[in-house]
């Protein structure tokens, strides 16, 4: 515990409006892609289903939707941030690891691209936190 309490001093510390803009454009991207799943259901079924998880197209297809709307709101409002981005992470490792994973790993493709960039977004603010500028800041200050 003595290690989380040095890293949150230490993030609150290295914090800067950059990583909190940072964290609202993370949260809007997951947060729109969200409302994108929404619109394309079928397609994000068949992707998956394209995967080893055909089994569980239907559930996983709405895990992702529905995380990527509630965790990209809670990203970017800096709510219970470390809790959004644990959510949000099996969604992105399932993305790169599996699903691009099944159409070649090695291909050039945005998606790809996007994804891994999010994922490495996702670890820093698993470990960085909400930052000073964030909902989760003002209710420790001010509750506890």
């Amino acid at each position: 515990m003595n290690f989380f309490r040095r890293l949150d001093a230490w993030s609150e510390k290295q914090q800067v409006m950059w990583v909190f803009l940072l964290r609202c454009i993370l949260g809007l991207l997951l947060w729109v892609k969200g409302f994108s799943f929404v619109s394309h259901t079928p397609e994000l079924e068949a992707l998956i289903a394209g995967s080893r998880f055909t089994e569980q197209a239907h559930w996983l297809a709405g895990y992702v939707t529905w995380s990527h709307l509630f965790g990209g709101a809670m990203i970017m409002l800096g709510l219970l941030t470390r809790i959004a981005v644990l959510i949000q992470l099996p969604v992105l490792i399932g993305a790169v690891f599996f699903v691009h994973a099944a159409n070649g790993i090695m291909n050039v493709d945005a998606q790809l691209g996007l994804s891994v960039l999010v994922l490495v977004l996702l670890v820093f603010f698993l470990l960085a936190g909400g930052g000073t500028y964030s909902m989760d800041w003002y209710i420790k200050r001010k509750f506890l």
